[in-house]
C-alpha cells in the first residue's frame, strides 16, 4: 500500500527489542518522495508505551527517511523553528502507519542553529539491555555524525523557508476539508 498526499496516517516508533515506544495518532501526508515522506500534525494525541497520553503543543513538519538512520521533526513556535532529530532506523509505511525503530540518541536544534545531543546515557543503557550489535552501534553513531554535518551546512530539511512552505501546504489542506 502506498502513501498518498492528503492521507491521514499514524506514526509508530518501536524500540530495538520490538516493543512499541510511542504512537502519534494522526498526521497528514504532505509529500511522498522516493527517499522520504513529509507529514504534518498539530495538537495530535501521542500515546506512550506505558499508556500515558498527551497532545503535541505546536504544529510540526516531520521528515521520515527510507534510507537514512534518522528522522527530523520541525516544530513551529512563535520564537522560531526548533528541530528535534531522532536517531532511528529508516522509516517504512506498511499500510497501517509510518514505522521505525528508535535508537535513543536525539539532537535538538534551536532557531539560532545551536544544537545539543540528548539521551546519550539512555543509548548506552539500552544498548546493553537490548544488546545492540556492533553493526547497529556503528550505523547509529555514523548517522549521528552525518546528521550533525547536515545540520551545520543547513541542508534540507534544516531550511526555514522549506519548512514554512510545507506548513503553508498543510494549512491549505486543512482549510480545503
Amino acid at each position: 500500500m502506498k502513501l498518498e498526499v492528503g492521507q491521514n496516517i499514524s506514526i509508530q516508533s518501536y524500540k530495538h527489542d520490538g516493543t512499541l515506544h510511542r504512537t502519534w495518532l494522526t498526521s497528514k501526508v504532505l509529500a511522498v518522495h522516493e527517499d522520504h515522506f513529509v507529514v504534518a500534525n498539530n495538537r495530535t494525541w501521542v500515546v506512550e508505551a506505558d499508556g500515558r497520553r498527551w497532545y503535541t503543543r505546536e504544529p510540526a513538519i516531520c521528515f521520515f527517511y527510507t534510507k537514512r538512520w534518522y528522522n527530523v521533526i520541525a516544530m513551529i513556535r512563535k520564537s522560531g523553528i526548533y528541530y528535534y532529530c531522532n536517531l532511528a532506523s529508516p522509516s517504512l509505511y506498511d499500510g497501517e502507519a509510518i514505522k521505525n525503530i528508535d535508537y535513543d540518541l536525539d539532537v535538538k536544534v534551536f532557531p539560532d542553529g545551536k544544537e545539543i545531543i540528548l539521551d546519550e546515557d539512555e543509548y548506552e543503557e539500552h544498548g546493553k539491555q537490548m544488546d545492540y550489535s556492533d553493526a547497529i552501534k556503528d550505523v547509529v553513531e555514523t548517522s549521528l555524525k552525518n546528521l550533525l554535518e547536515v545540520i551545520e551546512r543547513k541542508e534540507y530539511p534544516f531550511d526555514t523557508a522549506r519548512v514554512q512552505d510545507y506548513f503553508e501546504k498543510y494549512l491549505v489542506m486543512l482549510r480545503s476539508k
